[in-house]
């Protein structure tokens, strides 16, 4: 039987690997290396046949013809089946399949683009999986995961219904036996951990949405560990949502061998996966947050150099308590704070547990050195008691309607300062900026008082700087 395929650049994509890999599946091995670039391969009832080990050979597209019109004689099948089985045959193939396609194998338009979209989001939730297992992932910013998807290919889709097929890129037969360091070490390529990931993610998924549908509301939360994310969900049920159901299976490359394994989900699995991706989203701390606010509790073990403090800040429309853990100078920054009675900007991963907030990997920003309390100047009202019903030298007095406190002196010049000391201490029992606001009108009330009192008065401005000799 003449190849039918005759395109050198369709041969040469065929690796020695794919080669070797399927001989050995077929019956072929390997008998003893033939010059310094090729294997004779050799088996029962099987003619011998030479395996190149490189693509660099000159005839290589030549040669690759040839095995695969010995593979085709042997096997009894076309020769278009056998490159087809050795373009798969060192790659992981990942099929997505919706059963329900029309007679031909189509499916309408925009249901096919947004399932072509949702494998290529299931496939890099997978690929961000992989190191540090989370709810939630910036899927932009994982550049690993990025470059594999960049190198997965797409397939030809198959007859019968519509079928997704991506190839992952080759994978080399083992060449290093697992390491035990304090625990396995798995040695296997990237490109097969992704896949493996992958599958793990989703054996896992199909549990804990059937756990879900049986009123286990924690199991999604519980499966993180095992990949499964608020991006594989959201891509799962995206990917679902237009089909009754819809099948996944992952043949794996015969150079590193694995049982094929395959999944099903229908429609009425979409909205739990939906649900869940939600609820992740909801856990996860809000990334880069900046909070202004207060020092309300310091609290720091004497061995420890670092610290804990509660700062009383905005979150939404609401004043919260957060809890955050200081660095050494960052706990020094936060005491001076507390005791100047000033507040703090802190950034930080904002997180909410319960009813508890905390703020992870904190950074202080910046003390604000200019209490939102400003020094001044106030305004105040001043009045001179003369009549005979006075008792004492007190007779001046100094009035802040704003602040609603009031002091007097035996001059003019110390019936201010001590208003201005009177202005201080009631804000210093208030954290900067919350002391209660009084109406806007409150000089003029004060002002009607002392008129229906007949007191004569004047205005006049205290700052809250400077010393005071009247203390």
């Amino acid at each position: 039987m003449n190849a039918i395929i005759n395109d050198p650049n369709a041969l040469r994509a065929v690796t020695p690997a794919a080669l070797s890999a399927y001989a050995r599946t077929a019956g072929w091995a390997k008998a003893e290396p033939y010059g310094d670039y090729s294997d004779v391969y050799a088996g029962p009832s099987l003619p011998e046949i030479i395996i190149p080990r490189t693509q660099q050979l000159g005839d290589y597209a030549l040669v690759v013809s040839q095995l695969i019109g010995i593979f085709a004689r042997t096997a009894e099948v076309s020769e278009t089946a056998i490159y087809h089985d050795l373009i798969i045959t060192d790659r992981d193939v990942i099929r997505v399949r919706a059963p329900d396609a029309a007679g031909d194998g189509s499916i309408d338009l925009i249901s096919g683009a947004k399932l072509v979209d949702g494998v290529r989001r299931l496939v890099l939730a997978a690929a961000c999986a992989l190191g540090n297992p989370q709810p939630l992932y910036r899927t932009g910013d994982d550049r690993e995961a990025n470059d594999f998807l960049r190198r997965m290919r797409l397939g030809q889709t198959e007859h019968g219904s519509f079928v997704v097929t991506l190839m992952t890129p080759t994978i080399p037969p083992p060449t290093t036996e697992f390491l035990s360091l304090g625990g396995e070490v798995d040695m296997a390529p990237m490109d097969r951990r992704v896949t493996r990931r992958l599958a793990q993610a989703l054996t896992a998924t199909r549990h804990v949405a059937e756990l879900t549908s049986r009123g286990d509301d924690h199991a999604f939360h519980q499966a993180v560990s095992e990949g499964v994310s608020a991006n594989l969900c959201d891509a799962l049920g995206n990917m679902i949502k237009p089909f009754p159901t819809l099948d996944i299976s992952i043949s794996w490359a015969k150079t590193w061998p694995a049982a094929r394994q395959a999944f099903s989900f229908s429609n009425a699995d979409a909205p739990i996966l939906r649900a869940a991706a939600r609820s992740f989203r909801s856990r996860e701390p809000r990334r880069n947050v900046r909070l202004s606010g207060s020092v309300r509790i310091l609290r720091r073990d004497e061995s420890d150099r670092d610290g804990t403090v509660t700062i009383r800040a905005s979150i939404g429309d609401a004043t919260r308590s957060v809890t955050t853990t200081l660095t050494q100078s960052d706990y020094e920054r936060a005491i001076r704070a507390h005791d100047a009675r000033i507040p703090l900007t802190v950034s930080g991963d904002l997180e909410r547990a319960g009813r508890r907030w905390h703020l992870h990997n904190p950074h202080i920003v910046d003390i604000i050195s200019a209490a939102a309390d400003p020094p001044g100047p106030y305004q105040v009202i001043v009045t001179y008691e003369d009549g005979d019903n006075f008792d004492g030298d007190w007779r001046w007095s100094a009035d802040c309607p704003a602040i609603g406190c009031a002091s007097c002196g035996r001059t003019r010049e110390e019936a201010l300062l001590m208003v201005a000391d009177a202005i201080q201490g009631l804000l210093a029992d208030y954290p900067p900026g919350d002391y209660p606001p009084k109406p806007a009108d409150a000089m003029a009330q004060v002002q009607a008082e002392y008129e229906a009192e007949g007191w004569s008065y004047t205005f006049d401005e205290v700052t809250l700087s400077g010393p005071n000799p009247y203390r």
